[in-house]
């Protein structure tokens, strides 16, 4: 990596900090927290975090397991600051990703201050969302059940809702019914969440809303459009790496690759004359120009590495491995 990539890597904090100075002094009152989002695959929480934060920081997709790495979004009020962690649904793992991912969505859940579990509203309590809840039950923090996708409900609503009222009742929660993708009931549920926290600082500076580094939330973004575009054709083989970003006065050049499992899979990337990757780096380079703020040139490349998810030094070399509490 040169000098011209580290500078470019910088985190988002840092460029903050650089432009405001100082995090100021909190005034009278305020109150502050890391709030957990868990839940099942699929139950909306990155659309819900990228609702609450008022900007786009975590992928989403019809497809379960989007999410892999713990990602924070952050949202200052006047009245307080929150610190939300998105985590990786919690599923019966399949291979070592899915160990990791897990894993890492229950270290998470203890080392929060408040816990959003998040479950669909749109069908009744499973046997997912009772073996959370009894994940939930050991932490010793504030718990809300947030009702998601209020706006799918069918005709059976109120036997739904009642299914997730007993579950609260049994544990002594409070409930939040809302709509990620419509924004129904979120100016509530951000009060609830408010309420719950205790007084405390700015953790960061007030106009920041993640603390990711621009480079992971590339490769998210280009991640977004291999989803997007290929459906269940190629599922969840596949991890992109930033492999360099050279930043230009009028041009920001990006290279990336996509790891796949199988020479089948890199044949569907690739398309046909190349078709299928030209459009997902189109669609990826729009977002990442939004991003930025800036033009973009972006090149991908796709690699076959077997086995990839099954590996435990392959997945520390994509950036995959079990996170520090």
């Amino acid at each position: 990596m040169t000098p011209e990539d580290e500078s470019f890597d910088n985190n988002l904090i840092e460029r903050s900090l650089s432009e405001t100075g100082l995090i100021p002094a909190a005034p009278l009152g305020f109150k502050s927290g890391f709030v957990g989002i868990v839940g099942r695959p699929n139950v909306g929480k990155s659309t819900l975090m990228n609702e609450l934060v008022g900007q786009k920081i975590a992928i989403t997709s019809p497809i379960a397991q989007t999410t892999r790495n713990r990602l924070r979004g952050i949202l200052t009020t006047p009245a307080a600051q929150l610190i939300f962690v998105d985590t990786p649904g919690i599923h019966k793992p399949q291979h070592q990703l899915g160990e990791v991912l897990v894993k890492n969505a229950q270290i998470a859940m203890h080392s929060v201050d408040l816990l959003l579990f998040v479950v669909d509203g749109a069908v009744e309590v499973g046997k997912g969302d009772r073996f959370i809840a009894e994940l939930a039950k050991h932490c010793p923090i504030p718990v809300i059940l947030g009702i998601n996708k209020i706006d799918q409900q069918s005709s059976n609503s109120e036997t739904i809702v009642a299914s997730y009222t007993d579950l609260a009742d049994e544990y002594g929660w409070m409930i939040a019914l809302f709509s990620a993708i419509t924004g129904d009931g979120m100016e509530a549920l951000l009060q609830q969440l408010i309420q719950r926290l205790e007084l405390g600082p700015y953790y960061y500076p007030p106009d920041l809303v993640t603390d990711q580094p621009e480079r992971f939330i590339m490769g998210e973004l280009i991640r977004e459009q291999v989803l997007r575009l290929t459906r269940e054709e190629v599922p969840h083989s596949t991890a992109i790496a930033i492999d360099r970003v050279d930043e230009e006065p009028t041009l920001t050049r990006v290279l990336a690759t996509i790891h796949v499992e199988r020479p089948s899979q890199k044949g569907i990337l690739i398309g046909k004359g190349g078709s299928m990757l030209k459009e997902i780096g189109t669609s990826a380079r729009q977002q990442i120009q939004k991003l930025i703020a800036g033009k973009v040139y972006l090149e991908l490349f796709v690699k076959v590495q077997p086995k990839w998810r099954y590996s435990r030094s392959d997945l520390a070399d994509l950036g995959y491995k079990v996170e520090n509490s």
